[in-house]
């Protein structure tokens, strides 16, 4: 097995017509090391902006062999980066904000801005969550709406920061709607959305995944046995033209489970419904050991049982920065049209 410093070097080198892309399209945030699949297990490597962004997930580093990673990134790049070093790999994968093996510059940590397919985003190095608040990986599904959104009412589920919302919003949607249970997250997309103000406004919906799609779907919303349903805000039965469904492996709440191995129909029946009968609906799943085959024809399926079959559909494979060397990166992206 190589050593990291050459794993590092390998992986750069292999980038380097790619990042001359993304430059050019206005894109300084990307990753520049992708250890499991680059030759460090648990290791990842991403430039947001400004900032340089190292985490080990399964072992910590040295101070020595940060620095020796750091400065290899920015002379790559040409650049000099403001390092952040999140040491994941203690249990349940949470940061150790005690740095113990280095402390960043304050600067480091402040609020900074990134850029995307030529638009502005919040970056920060340290927030109240664990992950990025952009996930990389999803660049390239955030190009395609920027790319088809004209005109275009565009529904946003699992919003997060509203990247997809903000992408869509620039690439001329009639309308952007962001919908997400966090406040926090959402709170991030007002952000993004001041940091483009040549861009029309986007809504925000803070609300639980189930309460929400089953009102825009004109299903009933159902209470555990046993449990009285909480509040959640009332939304008219629509459709819109382009809805992205981009949920989490797994969570629970008083309205249901998301589960993207064993039940990924109960999030995307209502998702389908909630799409135009011409629209296009965007649907991932991030889940590694869910092959994409038998994924892709689980959706095609659950859509034909519906009366919706699709007419026409594409796989959307992330970037070059996200290499899988079996050719079935975790993240899969399929583009349905009705």
């Amino acid at each position: 097995m190589p050593s990291l410093d050459q794993a590092l070097r390998a992986a750069l080198h292999n980038r380097h017509e790619l990042l001359a892309e993304l430059h050019q399209q206005g894109t300084d945030c990307y990753r520049l090391f992708h250890g499991s699949q680059e030759g460090a297990g648990g290791l990842t490597i991403d430039r947001y902006g400004p900032q340089l962004l190292v985490q080990s997930f399964h072992q910590s580093l040295s101070r020595d062999e940060l620095l020796q990673l750091a400065e290899e990134c920015q002379a790559s790049l040409g650049t000099q980066l403001l390092l952040v070093y999140n040491d994941r790999s203690q249990g349940n994968s949470r940061i150790d904000r005690s740095d113990p093996v280095y402390q960043a510059e304050p600067a480091a940590l402040e609020d900074l801005i990134g850029h995307e397919w030529g638009l502005n985003y919040r970056v920060r190095g340290r927030h109240a969550g664990q992950d990025p608040l952009l996930f990389l990986d999803l660049r390239n599904a955030r190009g395609w709406l920027k790319a088809h959104s004209a005109d275009k009412s565009v529904l946003n589920l699992f919003a997060y920061t509203c990247g997809v919302g903000l992408s869509a919003a620039a690439g001329g949607a009639s309308e952007v709607v962001n919908l997400d249970f966090a406040e926090g997250n959402l709170a991030v997309g007002r952000e993004n959305g001041q940091l483009n103000p040549q861009l029309q406004a986007m809504q925000f919906v803070q609300s639980d995944y189930f309460p929400a799609i089953r009102q825009l779907a004109g299903l009933p919303i159902n209470a555990r046995r046993g449990q009285k349903l909480p509040h959640y805000p009332r939304l008219e039965q629509r459709q819109f033209d382009l809805v992205l469904l981009d949920p989490p492996a797994w969570a629970k709440s008083a309205f249901g489970t998301v589960d993207l191995l064993r039940d990924y129909q109960s999030l995307l029946k209502p998702a389908i419904l909630a799409t135009a009968a011409d629209g296009v609906l965007i649907c991932c799943n991030n889940l590694a050991k869910v092959a994409l085959a038998d994924w892709r024809e689980q959706v095609l399926r659950c859509a034909e049982k519906l009366g919706r079959p699709v007419r026409d559909w594409q796989v959307l494979a992330p970037a070059a920065d996200f290499p899988s060397q079996d050719g079935q990166p975790p993240l899969k992206t399929l583009i349905l049209q009705f």
